[in-house]
């Protein structure tokens, strides 16, 4: 999806079992999470692959503000209605919303703003984001998920938890997030540039395009582009420290 039809929907989940419903769904822990405080999380399924992704906002634990990809709102909204049916809490869509990158985080207003240089800048500090044409694609750790504070590996269940957990502990991923700068058409979502190489955002540019791919190093370098300097937070090995 590109920044021409790329959109944002914002929703409200308020109850006093919204947090404890939300803990035992997301990748993050959620009762850690501060106040007023914007992380990029994800609801993953069974398979420890990232179903939807989340821009959560902690009010207080009764209270908070979630922001999906239009194209996801409807889904996401159904699997909150059945997975929440028995909770007290109540989801509610506000209506669309738009991006602003400051300091490697997004924020979403009310007021437009330029979605196509949002992605550009967001692309570039290695913000991945999942939407409809990636679910169920790439698990959190491929996407420096955990580098960005959006998946805890020390609480609780949760969608997927025993196999991102399973990765954690006992493995290393063999690809991962890289940013690139390369020219010509700019490549589809999941498309695979390389048998090691697949693309999870791309945007255009002036020369060009910009995207994110996970990736094995070594095959990068078999392509014509240019790996792209990541933020300082996004540069250590994504596997747990020995």
């Amino acid at each position: 999806m590109t920044g021409a039809s790329l959109s944002f929907q914002k929703f409200t989940l308020n109850g006093v079992d919204a947090q404890k419903f939300l803990q035992g769904q997301v990748t993050l822990h959620v009762e850690r999470l501060e106040e007023n405080q914007t992380r990029y999380t994800a609801i993953c399924d069974l398979k420890g692959r990232i179903h939807f992704g989340l821009w959560l906002t902690k009010l207080n634990a009764e209270s908070f503000e979630i922001v999906t990809t239009a194209d996801q709102a409807e889904e996401f909204a159904k699997h909150i209605k059945k997975f929440g049916a028995f909770s007290k809490m109540k989801l509610e869509e506000v209506g669309a919303v738009f991006p602003t990158l400051t300091e490697n985080t997004t924020t979403f207003a009310t007021e437009a703003t330029d979605i196509s240089a949002w992605e550009i800048q967001a692309i570039q500090a290695g913000q991945a984001y999942i939407d409809q044409a990636i679910e169920h694609v790439f698990q959190p750790q491929e996407l420096r998920l955990h580098q960005r504070e959006g998946v805890h590996y020390d609480k609780g269940c949760y969608l997927g938890q025993e196999v991102i957990a399973r990765l954690w502990f006992k493995a290393k991923p063999k690809a991962w997030l890289h940013a690139i700068q390369g020219t010509g058409t700019v490549p589809a979502q999941a498309e695979q540039l390389h048998a090691q190489v697949q693309v999870v955002n791309s945007a255009a540019t002036e020369n060009g395009y910009v995207a994110l791919v996970v990736a094995r190093p070594d095959a990068l370098a078999e392509l014509a582009i240019t790996v792209l300097d990541l933020p300082e937070a996004l540069n250590g090995d994504v596997a747990r420290p020995a």
